[in-house]
């Protein structure tokens, strides 16, 4: 098990509609006083990390989406250590226009930001935004060619690339980002392209809830490829939290969000993902295998189990970190009082736990 702790990341609720497609409340805004005021909860909490979410157009229940890169400087400018991932859709983006639009975030925030390469999973956003709609590995040979273009920029100057989608010719960025040798970059994704992609050129590979034993298969089949290419990569997992004082106050508060799901939303967003993920050749990915109840929280973060008391979730969590979790990528009902009460209540027993493992192992 790692010797480094584990750390914490939220979903910038950017966009209308919460984390769960459901009616059930949930006192969480996507307003920008809101956020600010969140990411400062968070960063106080001990979060290292924040998410923030890139949609243009959506049919289930988020309606309204604020762009993530400039939302994501916006978190950053209220805050002083936390590090905001903003999220990057190849397609509509360039990557010279990304890579010189984070080197200035970059600098003016000290190397607080980074990003996160996102293939896409929306036909109907692409077709409405008038994108080509890439085949399914089409989509990850491009986002690895996008990967590849950002570091060079990021690393060289008089940089050249000949690639099938990008071409850069003797380009030299200046000012280059602070952080060396650039700012981390992270994807998503549960596809054999996914992985195969995130062992040879991402540094951070986040994908979807599951059960520790699904997780675990994820991360040893990740952890070979990028052995064989001489690659290091840190694995993030999303979860939905919900800590109660109870566990049958965290199961009924799990139970009503289910009661109160939106089925027409929860359909349509299943009919597109599930989509995207038997679009790839092996018919796997992400959503896969989810069912209604997993898509209620559209990243599967139910599956992930981290429902119950401070210690119950806090033992989860370590399980989490045994099978080579590095990161749990998070998301709640009620934003800001809900990380507030995981850092008081859950933290310090993930920390207590981690300290007597090390000790043991020592």
């Amino acid at each position: 098990m790692s010797l480094e702790n584990i750390k914490f990341a939220y979903w910038v609720p950017n966009v209308s509609g919460g984390l769960v497609v459901s009616n059930i409340e949930q006192r969480t805004s996507w307003d920008i006083d809101y956020n600010r005021k969140l990411a400062q909860i968070a960063e106080a909490s001990g979060f290292e990390y924040a998410l923030s979410q890139i949609r243009f157009i959506a049919g289930y229940g988020a309606e309204y989406q604020h762009e993530s890169v400039s939302f994501s400087h916006a978190l950053l400018a209220a805050t002083t250590k936390l590090k905001v991932i903003a999220a990057i859709l190849p397609g509509p983006w360039d990557p010279v226009l990304v890579a010189k639009q984070i080197a200035t975030i970059d600098i003016l925030t000290a190397g607080r930001v980074a990003v996160n390469i996102v293939s896409g999973w929306f036909k109907g956003e692409f077709v409405s935004i008038g994108q080509p709609w890439l085949e399914h590995d089409e989509r990850y040979r491009r986002s690895e060619e996008f990967i590849e273009v950002l570091k060079g920029i990021w690393t060289q100057d008089n940089f050249t690339y000949k690639g099938d989608f990008y071409r850069i010719n003797n380009f030299s960025l200046k000012p280059k980002p602070q952080q060396l040798p650039h700012p981390e970059i992270f994807q998503g994704g549960s596809s054999r392209a996914a992985r195969d992609m995130a062992s040879r050129v991402s540094q951070w590979y986040f994908t979807n809830g599951n059960t520790v034993e699904g997780i675990k298969a994820q991360i040893d089949d990740i952890k070979i490829k990028a052995a064989a290419n001489k690659h290091d990569i840190k694995i993030g997992v999303n979860a939905f939290i919900i800590a109660r004082d109870t566990e049958a106050e965290a199961k009924a508060v799990l139970a009503e969000i289910i009661e109160k799901a939106n089925p027409e939303a929860v359909n349509a967003f299943g009919h597109e993902v599930k989509q995207a993920g038997a679009a790839s050749p092996e018919g796997e990915g992400n959503w896969a295998k989810s069912s209604f109840e997993d898509l209620v929280q559209y990243n599967d973060g139910f599956k992930t189990n981290l429902i119950g008391t401070p210690a119950q979730i806090a033992e989860r969590i370590v399980a989490l970190k045994a099978v080579g979790v590095d990161l749990i990528l998070s998301g709640f009902l009620h934003f800001q009082e809900e990380v507030a009460y995981f850092g008081e209540k859950v933290l310090p027993l993930v920390r207590e736990l981690e300290a007597q493992k090390t000790s043991i192992a020592a």
